[in-house]
């Protein structure tokens, strides 16, 4: 690599660096407020990004490529609830953190295109509903893309409540979990009583 792609290569990740950065405080960060915390000009953020959209596309694709990097690290084997359980605490902290971004994301971006970011860790999520269903303790009476889909949904409304004061961060997971645990729940398996010590 030439020393000048090596520049243009450290340019692009601290403008990158400063684009998660910035839109994560605030979804409407501008690209002159991402320029000066990356220590950089405007035009050279534009020499790199044409537009502030593909600036916050590429922002969201590292993020979660970042994110998607360390769920891999996260045990899915053994009890599927309690791998369910585990990667929940993972995800949550990601999605707590990149969610202002996610807003921003969804400002420039179709739902089309974030679905297609977000695609290597929904496979993840739907590997791991599947296995549970195949041993018979998720639902098969629903789709695995709805139960997937009401598990981002419950993750993104404990967003909103902590947002609003009326959840703290540090219970969101279990908060997250003990929910979509019970959604997944087959029905014949709702109510049975504990098994007698």
């Amino acid at each position: 690599m030439t020393a000048k792609r090596a520049d243009a290569q450290r340019s692009i990740e601290a403008i990158l660096d400063a684009a998660i950065r910035s839109l994560s405080r605030n979804p409407e960060a501008s690209v002159s407020e991402i320029a000066k915390t990356a220590g950089v000009g405007r035009v050279t953020v534009y020499g790199h990004f044409p537009n502030r959209a593909d600036l916050v596309e590429a922002a969201m694709t590292r993020a979660i490529a970042d994110g998607h990097a360390g769920l891999e690290a996260v045990d899915l084997s053994g009890d599927p609830r309690e791998a369910l359980a585990r990667l929940i605490d993972s995800s949550w902290q990601l999605v707590s953190q990149s969610r202002s971004l996610l807003i921003a994301a969804q400002d420039v971006l179709s739902p089309g295109k974030i679905r297609e970011l977000h695609a290597g860790p929904v496979e993840r999520v739907e590997g791991l509903v599947e296995r549970g269903r195949a041993e018979g303790v998720f639902r098969t009476d629903l789709p695995t893309t709805w139960l997937v889909g009401v598990l981002h949904s419950i993750m993104h409304s404990a967003a909103d409540e902590i947002s609003a004061g009326r959840l703290t961060p540090d219970v969101a997971a279990d908060y997250i979990a003990a929910t979509a645990l019970s959604a997944f729940t087959p029905p014949s398996l709702a109510g049975q009583a504990p098994a007698a010590q």
